[in-house]
């Protein structure tokens, strides 16, 4: 089983953040978005993962190619890196990583998390993973048929045709024919607002009677501005609080300070006369002195004093000294 990870994209509706670091390797709970990902599809796979490619931008860096590797690695799997010159779609995107487009594949794209448990069904060609929502209007949904299988997909809807919306994560039992059909995308110039598109794809492959059946998630994170990001902080944070995972390291110094939980602290992290918590993540080697803080997210390496935060996200050797709340400052910033 492989899974491919379209994730060129910097993210710019997350910037500061994400001017220094792509999106897909900000941190949730204490690891980078793309990494709890692979894993939470790794686990409704339930089964070896031989190969995860990644699509990046060819300005990412040695570091970035360097990171996700080890996510790979960390599910025994091979990596492979491939790059999308220009941001031309989903479709065009996928097709970047067409060398490793062989076999049963997940493709899945970077900027969205989820919780589930149910079982894949491999022996559909193809499952698309939904959620069932309360405004279908807003979003890319399927249509099913009354032997539950997946017969339209429908973007953003004016009449009601479902409420289970497209995720972003697809897998297929033979990626190959995907494969087969973007190239004819391509080659045929089949764009949308200028770009090339999966659902062309998807189409193609129904019309040729290909079996489609939806696998329904249970939550549905987005990350994509800071605010949602902080959110899904939280939510994750529960979530792994309530399945007994350790998320406090036994390396944090602590003098005059009360941690409430569920919180993330990474490893050296100082609390010095604080308050952290709830839905705190706090990344290694940070030190935090005067200060109240809930409902955060502070990558490493930073310094907060003097402070009382609540939704803020602080980036990675940031430095922050101050009265504000709401707060949302870059890697290396120094706010005084």
């Amino acid at each position: 089983m492989k899974i491919i990870v379209p994730m060129a994209g910097r993210g710019s509706r997350l910037r500061p953040h994400t001017l220094t670091t792509p999106k897909p390797l900000i941190p949730i709970a204490g690891k980078p978005i793309v990494h709890r990902l692979v894993q939470g599809i790794a686990k409704v796979l339930d089964e070896n993962i031989d190969e995860v490619a990644f699509v990046i931008g060819e300005d990412f860096g040695e570091k970035v190619e360097t990171d996700l590797k080890d996510i790979a690695e960390s599910l025994g799997a091979k990596a492979s890196i491939y790059y999308q010159d220009k941001p031309l779609g989903t479709g065009h995107a996928i097709m970047c990583a067409k060398d490793s487009l062989e076999g049963p594949a997940v493709i899945a794209y970077a900027d969205t998390l989820f919780k589930a448990d149910f079982t894949l069904n491999k022996d559909a060609d193809s499952v698309i993973w939904v959620k069932q929502v309360d405004n279908p209007s807003a979003f890319g949904v399927v249509k099913l048929n009354d032997r539950k299988q997946i017969t339209e997909l429908v973007e953003k809807p004016v009449e009601f045709v479902s409420d289970l919306a497209v995720i972003g994560i697809y897998y297929f039992k033979e990626v190959s024919v995907l494969k087969e059909e973007l190239q004819k995308v391509l080659d045929n110039n089949i764009v949308h607002g200028g770009e090339y598109q999966i659902n062309d794809g998807i189409k193609a492959m129904q019309a040729n009677g290909l079996k489609f059946v939806p696998g329904k998630v249970e939550e549905w994170m987005d990350c994509g501005n800071k605010n949602v990001t902080v959110e899904t902080n939280g939510r994750m944070l529960k979530f792994l609080h309530q399945n007994g995972e350790k998320l406090i390291s036994d390396h944090v110094k602590i003098k005059d300070a009360e941690i409430i939980e569920p919180c993330f602290i990474g490893e050296n992290v100082e609390l010095i006369n604080a308050k952290i918590g709830p839905n705190v993540s706090i990344g290694n080697g940070t030190k935090i002195e005067n200060a109240t803080i809930k409902n955060s997210l502070i990558q490493t390496f930073a310094e907060v004093k003097n402070a009382k935060l609540n939704n803020a996200m602080i980036g990675n050797f940031a430095k922050f000294d101050g009265e504000f709340t709401e707060i949302s400052i870059g890697d290396y910033s120094v706010l005084e």
